[in-house]
């Protein structure tokens, strides 16, 4: 009794698993990667962006969603995408590049935003014209990836 219990369990159990498997490669199917489209599917949106992805090569981590670098303050992995952006502008502008900046996380979850060791928790706060307009850019950047 209990052994045909089993083996109708079992089977009823394997047919679930071959119809879910069916079900994903009908769907899978589906999908038209050459499809032109006007705007980004969800998944490429998941994508880090293009200086996230030259920050982590560079440190020889290869492909990471996000770039956290040992001596860093913790922020959110949209934080750091966006830190990745816009140490890239900091970087290519010779007048932003005395500025070391570091985005974090602060206790009550808001932005902070570190510049040359100095914590300042609103862009409008930060002590450079071209400094906000540097980060007020990147986040703009990062909306529109």
């Amino acid at each position: 009794m209990i052994i045909s219990t089993l083996v109708i369990v079992g089977g009823v159990a394997g047919l679930v698993v071959l119809v879910a498997v069916a079900l994903v490669f009908i769907r899978a199917n589906q999908v038209d990667l050459t499809a032109s489209v006007t705007e980004k599917p969800d998944w490429v949106r998941q994508s880090p962006p293009k200086e996230t992805l030259v920050a982590t090569s560079a440190d020889g981590e290869g492909f990471q969603v996000y770039d956290h670098d040992e001596g860093e303050r913790l922020a959110s992995p949209f934080a750091e995408q966006i830190e990745d952006i816009f140490r890239a502008r900091l970087e290519a502008d010779p007048n932003l590049q005395q500025y070391k900046v570091d985005l974090g996380t602060g206790a009550d979850a808001g932005l902070e935003i570190w510049v040359n060791g100095k914590k300042f928790t609103s862009v409008e706060d930060l002590p450079d014209e071209h400094l906000r307009q540097a980060l007020q850019d990147a986040i703009e950047n990062w909306n529109k990836f």
